[in-house]
């Protein structure tokens, strides 16, 4: 097996965070009543997508109704569209980069075209705010990830606590520290590309605070690379 293969087996089986596993079986018992009948997945989440992807991206954690329950990294926080993973799903199949506008759950037909999904940490935690602790206790798993993708040229981060946490992981750390900001870049030789985005939230979304547009832009930009 390839070693993200290796690497996906293994995450699912994490206990590092005992008050992340807590939340995460807790959620998956209670359920929501929109899911009443799901069976939640409650474990953490490992990466997915293309694995001789160029592009990686790298969200925050697992919405404790999305991918918690899914079991698939960004899929399945909403299903009018706005959800922070069909808000995300729909610019890259705007820009060729995946088969649907929509990632609903595991088995839906979605597929990501030279893309992969990943996070700074792989369990839902509460109020959506992993402790800087929890999100060093997944550095490794991301750290594997970033070397194991050949062919990575980019990294998209959503969020400033992706963008400083994939910067920390990146050789080009000599790099004076840069500044989270929509669009922000940091390009050094021989590295991937990072770059910064808000986050798709709803909060971001619904506000204006990031358009369609200005997602799409940044998976523009990340295509010229």
């Amino acid at each position: 097996m390839s070693r993200l293969s290796d690497l996906n087996q293994q995450i699912p089986q994490c206990e590092l965070c005992p008050r992340l596993r807590v939340y995460c079986r807790q959620v998956a018992q209670e359920r929501k009543k929109q899911f009443a009948q799901d069976e939640y997945w409650g474990k953490p989440v490992p990466g997915w997508g293309d694995e001789n992807a160029r592009i990686l991206i790298v969200g925050l954690a697992p919405a404790a109704h999305g991918s918690n329950r899914t079991g698939r990294m960004l899929t399945g926080d909403g299903t009018d569209g706005m959800g922070t993973s069909d808000f995300l799903a729909a610019s890259l199949y705007r820009n060729g980069l995946a088969n649907q506008p929509t990632s609903r759950q595991a088995g839906d037909g979605y597929q990501l075209n030279g893309v992969y999904y990943s996070a700074i940490a792989r369990c839902a935690p509460p109020e959506n705010k992993p402790t800087p602790a929890e999100i060093q206790a997944c550095g490794a798993y991301l750290q594997t990830e970033l070397s194991a993708l050949p062919n990575l040229r980019v990294i998209v981060a959503l969020g400033k606590l992706a963008f400083d946490q994939v910067w920390r992981l990146l050789p080009a750390q000599t790099l004076p520290r840069p500044v989270f900001a929509h669009g922000a870049r940091v390009q050094a030789d021989g590295q991937p590309v990072l770059l910064g985005t808000y986050h798709p939230s709803r909060q971001n979304t619904q506000t204006g605070k990031l358009s369609p547009s200005m997602l799409d832009q940044i998976f523009q930009l990340a295509l010229q690379f």
